[in-house]
């Protein structure tokens, strides 16, 4: 019996600390856990969490080339370069205009110009301002194929540009007669349309508004010189879209609302557009981009290694830009479902100040930065002034990082920052009168399993909020304190689930990431 007693005493102890263990686990061991703001089902499909006014997380999941739904093709050689002594810039331009000459076939695509490996030192710019063309290297290491921007002068080394802009076709114009359209929605109700159909090309149109401007408090901004307050013109913003439905006036659209639209402040609308000019299917690939320098501070030299404007649907993969003063790709305002992956921006040669070193820059829409890494930048995986969404950076490194990622200034709408590793910062906040008036730097940022050295991630004070999901660093009070805090949850825990957001949209709606 003594030794009976003794065992079952023995085993009630060891339950004990077995339970005592359980309830007082680490936070970060290797348990699994959820966001409260969406659920994974076991077919794949995401459900997601509203708030009181119906937002939502958005679906990021349709961006890049062709929205993901199509790989990157491989075209036809039709040109191949060798190295020459001297300047090589005219041949590749000679290449680039002949290969343009060319007719395109029925997927815009005219063919490839392959640059053999070595050295090609270009005194200027290329220019590629034609549909259907790739430029290819041979590796983009020093022992591949090298592109050097030589001399003196700031500029970019390749430009890859269309003309024209978004044109809004006459009559078209019909206004969004709901009340309130949340962030994260696909559809929504309009006044008449009856003259619109499946495939459209529409702009969702959001009108900025004095009352808006006030209550987000960026007509307060702490002046200093140069300082400039907002004003509701010049936050009209638009977001490319396309109608995949209609259902008597209600209007279903393939990437979703990034940021509310309320009738409180001012009522969207939707309209045909046109973009006459803007290029389609040109790609970069496997190239090294360099530029000459003097010195570390030097900033008469090649400022940004590729260039793109006023085209829809191109890739750059597998490249490495080294030396250059801002941004190894730089997407502008009329770029719209780029992808941008495998590739490099290191050792920037400029001062360390404003305007330089934005490593992977993007002002466009619907575009995917995937799989990069950076050194010696500033602001590396970064958005401009009204940069629409939905933009992706996903599994991005960054390293001796100068300043923060994340939106820069003057309300960006619509980006997932999703397993971004930096020792470095990941801010969205008000910025107040930084530059000529930052203010808030943008709404419906979404930072996803992030490991940050530290990060601010704010709410303004109406229309969204954004969000810190498993970041795993510091959280500190940015530049202001005592704005509102943004959505934070989870902080340094591990093993969120699902490690990336981007991929479980993307396998949701049947997209194979590559």
């Amino acid at each position: 019996m003594k030794h009976k007693f003794t065992l079952t005493v023995l085993a009630l102890l060891a339950s004990t600390v077995l339970l005592s263990f359980i309830n007082n686990q680490d936070p970060n061991s290797t348990a699994t856990w959820k966001s409260k703001f969406l659920n994974i089902h076991k077919d794949g499909t995401i459900s997601y969490h509203p708030d009181e006014q119906g937002n939502t997380i958005p679906d990021f999941s349709l961006v890049g080339y062709h929205h993901g739904l199509t790989p990157i093709p491989t075209l036809n050689t039709l040109k191949t370069l060798h190295p020459i002594k001297g300047d090589a810039r005219a041949m590749i331009q000679q290449a680039i205009d002949e290969v343009a000459a060319l007719p395109a076939d029925k997927n815009g695509h005219r063919g490839t110009i392959l640059l053999k490996k070595g050295d090609y030192p270009i005194a200027g710019s290329l220019l590629i301002k034609s549909d259907g063309i790739v430029l290819k290297g041979e590796g983009n290491t020093a022992k591949g194929t090298r592109l050097i921007a030589t001399g003196k002068g700031s500029r970019s080394l390749l430009v890859i540009k269309g003309s024209g802009q978004v044109t809004e076709i006459p009559k078209t114009r019909v206004n969004i007669s709901d009340t309130y359209v949340p962030t994260g929605a696909k559809s929504f109700n309009v006044t008449d349309a009856k003259s619109f159909k499946t495939g459209d090309k529409i702009i969702l149109f959001r009108p900025g508004s004095t009352n808006w401007i006030k209550e987000i408090q960026m007509d307060q901004i702490i002046a200093r010189q140069g300082t400039k307050q907002w004003t509701a013109e010049d936050y009209n913003l638009s977001y490319e879209r396309e109608i995949t439905q209609i259902k008597g006036n209600t209007v279903f659209i393939d990437n979703p609302v990034v940021m509310a639209i309320d009738q409180k402040y001012s009522t969207g609308a939707i309209f045909k557009y046109s973009y006459k000019g803007r290029l389609q299917e040109v790609g970069v690939e496997n190239i090294l981009f360099e530029s000459e320098y003097a010195n570390d501070t030097d900033e008469d030299h090649g400022n940004i290694a590729i260039d793109f404007d006023d085209i829809e649907n191109g890739w750059v993969s597998n490249i490495t830009a080294r030396f250059f003063i801002y941004a190894a790709v730089s997407l502008n305002t009329g770029a719209k479902n780029i992808t941008v992956k495998d590739s490099k921006c290191l050792d920037a040669k400029s001062i360390i100040t404003g305007g330089r070193r934005y490593s992977f820059n993007n002002n466009g829409q619907q575009n995917l930065f995937m799989n990069l890494e950076t050194t010696e930048g500033r602001h590396d995986y970064v958005t401009g002034a009204k940069t629409a969404g939905p933009n992706v950076f996903y599994n991005c490194t960054s390293r001796n990082t100068h300043a923060d990622i994340g939106p820069h200034h003057r309300w960006a709408t619509g980006t997932l920052y999703d397993n971004i590793d930096t020792d470095g910062q990941i801010n969205v906040q008000d910025r107040g009168n930084w530059g000529s008036g930052h203010g808030w730097s943008g709404v419906t940022q979404v930072l996803w399993n992030c490991t940050v050295e530290s990060a601010a991630v704010q709410n303004p004070w109406a229309s969204g909020k954004n969000y810190a999901i498993g970041l795993k660093g510091k959280k500190v009070s940015g530049r202001l304190p005592g704005k509102p805090d943004g959505e934070w949850e989870g902080q340094n825990q591990i093993d969120l689930q699902p490690s990336s957001l981007f991929i479980a949209q993307c396998k949701a709606a049947g997209i194979n990431i590559r």
